[in-house]
């Protein structure tokens, strides 16, 4: 299935770039669903999980991940505009409150039970950062990192409580190759309190 016949099946509209003028947040550009399939089949993220979808934008993480999984998903945004569009697209797509979705930064954000954590490298290496030292500071659970900048995957080597734990290659399902068309698994071990 191509990109709109996915988000016809889920009844959403996630297709289409949008841009941001905020430096620390990149635009929204929605994770392919080849990719998100990819994801799914590894069996890093489970019907029991609680996913947190950082710059979720429109939902298509959090819908396809609900719908295909089960698992409960939050999706956090900066963007207003892309927010409500993500709400719009929680109405359409019957999925109830396996869905969740809140306008906020990232580094505000204040985690709950969630144990998953998507990245599609959705803001600054600065705001990554902070965001990661505390998600190892109080969680345990996965990061998940599509398509990982540079920055991002030396931050997280820098971090003792984080632990890479598996390459997952997204290379082929893309005309040539880049090496970044990948996802990075890590698990985060809390320090001790």
């Amino acid at each position: 299935m191509n990109e709109r016949e996915w988000d016809k099946r889920l009844h959403i509209r996630t297709v289409g770039r949008e841009d941001e003028d905020n430096p620390h947040y990149s635009p929204y550009e929605p994770t392919p669903y080849t990719v998100l399939r990819r994801l799914a089949d590894s069996g890093h993220i489970r019907r029991r999980d609680h996913l947190l979808d950082y710059g979720c934008g429109k939902g298509r993480v959090a819908f396809f991940m609900a719908s295909v999984i089960g698992c409960r998903v939050t999706g956090i945004d900066h963007s207003r505009k892309l927010i409500d569009m993500a709400v719009e697209n929680r109405r359409a797509s019957g999925l109830g409150d396996r869905v969740m979705l809140k306008c906020c930064l990232a580094e505000q954000y204040a985690v709950q039970d969630e144990n998953a954590f998507f990245f599609f490298n959705p803001f600054s290496v600065k705001v990554f950062e902070g965001v990661v030292r505390k998600l190892a500071a109080k969680s345990i659970g996965k990061l998940i990192l599509y398509y990982p900048s540079e920055d991002y995957v030396n931050c997280l080597n820098q971090i003792p409580e984080i632990e890479h734990v598996e390459t997952i290659d997204c290379g082929d399902l893309f005309n040539g190759k880049n090496d970044r068309e990948r996802i990075e698994i890590y698990r985060l071990n809390a320090r001790p309190d």
